[in-house]
């Protein structure tokens, strides 16, 4: 068998049989793998060399340190657009034409309210320390309660409708979250405002008196559309795989939620606080990082699961960070960070292992900054990444994909008789 350029040639030991895959967008099919070998399953914890599925959404490319959306570099779009605009792309594809737009922001800045029944009777049920993503999680879920028609999944026009919703809804939501995990009254959504103005405004204003500073909306808006897509995540995984059994959008995004929440997904911007706070002084900095090399600790947002490179959002929060401490004052956190990137990137230790920082590096300080606490990092995270999760949830239904179904290798004990109870 004569082998082609650009696939690749399997052989089965145990009978000889050979088969050869073509290689298709540096990836191969398992369905010619699967006829040769049968009931043996690969192997793969973490689904870290395993492509669950094909995407025109976001292009990530670690080596070179590049990510774009439906083609448009992360840089550009972080400069000059919108979330909306940002959600628009990611939905349809395109870059909306003015006509579009407009009609687009007006279809969320008109879903922006949430009924006052559901916020009342779904936050009044926790605690009042409950945490704002608990709270956010379960709100999500809840809202397929009352859109019904979202279980519609098979009509595009209902399925945009709750897309347009949930993009609407979730800053009205994550702001109610922290009012009522701060004891303070509810804030309704002006729709005067854009939408990151308004959502500073349901955080934090007190008797209709707060007025963000541009700054503060600009770095939000930046850090919403860093945040918004970020290709095949544990989240997103977690949208296109609930999804895949036809949920709604609100469960499929409240399972993304649920896997956001967990510490080594959503909060890695408040590892870095904490290790920043550690350190303490910039006259420190050398020990941690001797003491990181000896395997003593960890440094926390540098490297990447992904990113083999400098994380290109990182360089954009860097420069956004220094922006807002212009208007809220230094974060006093902020020279350690600096020291501590300054110290690694200086060391081979760091570099030969390709450790470099990455978009949680700088995120926290920002946010801490602008007065957000740190139990609503993962919050913010979430209103910037929905419209990623719902333009996959979208793009695999349009794909018509099979329910997400992996296979195990059981290595348990072998078949066994049941002893009754009174006999063991």
């Amino acid at each position: 068998m004569r082998a082609v350029a650009d696939s690749i040639t399997i052989t089965d030991n145990r009978s000889g049989d050979r088969v050869e895959v073509p290689i298709v967008n540096g990836g191969v099919d398992a369905t010619a793998w699967r006829e040769l070998l049968g009931d043996v399953w690969f192997h793969d914890p973490g689904l870290t060399t395993t492509a669950s599925t094909t995407s025109e959404i976001t292009e990530l490319d670690g080596d070179r340190g590049i990510l774009r959306y439906r083609g448009y570099p992360i840089e550009q779009l972080a400069e000059q657009s919108t979330l909306p605009e940002v959600a628009y792309l990611l939905i349809h594809g395109e870059l909306p034409t003015q006509a579009q737009h407009d009609a687009w922001v007006h279809e969320i800045t008109h879903h922006t309210f949430i009924h006052e029944n559901f916020r009342k009777r779904i936050f009044d049920a926790f605690n009042y320390n409950a945490h704002p993503m608990g709270l956010l999680t379960s709100g999500v879920a809840g809202l397929s309660t009352f859109y019904p028609e979202a279980k519609n999944i098979a009509d595009p026009e209902a399925r945009l409708a709750q897309i347009i919703r949930l993009i609407a809804k979730m800053p009205t939501m994550a702001a109610a979250a922290y009012r009522f995990f701060k004891g303070l009254p509810f804030v309704f959504p002006d729709n005067a405002d854009d939408y990151s103005t308004r959502f500073l405004k349901m955080m934090f204003d007190i008797s209709n008196t707060y007025e963000p500073h541009e700054v503060l909306v600009k770095a939000v808006r930046i850090l919403s559309i860093l945040h918004a897509d970020h290709e095949q995540n544990c989240s997103t995984t977690a949208v296109r795989v609930v999804g895949s059994a036809h949920a709604d959008p609100y469960t499929s995004v409240a399972a993304a939620c649920g896997a956001l929440y967990g510490p080594r997904h959503g909060g890695a911007n408040e590892a870095v606080l904490k290790m920043l706070a550690e350190i303490g002084s910039m006259d420190r900095v050398g020990d941690y990082v001797a003491a990181v090399k000896r395997g003593e600790g960890r440094l926390m947002g540098f490297g990447h699961r992904v990113y083999k490179n400098y994380d290109p959002r990182a360089r954009i929060i860097k420069d956004a960070a220094h922006a807002v401490f212009e208007v809220t004052g230094k974060n006093p956190l902020l020279d350690i960070a600096l020291k501590l990137e300054e110290t690694a990137l200086a060391d081979d230790y760091f570099v030969s292992r390709r450790l470099y920082p990455n978009v949680d590096f700088y995120s926290g300080l920002i946010y801490q900054s602008i007065g957000f606490p740190t139990d609503m990092f993962t919050v913010l995270f979430a209103i910037g990444r929905t419209p990623g999760w719902l333009a996959h949830w979208n793009e695999m239904l349009a794909q018509d994909q099979r329910i997400t179904r992996p296979r195990q290798l059981y290595a348990g004990p072998a078949g066994r008789d049941y002893v009754p109870l009174d006999q063991r």
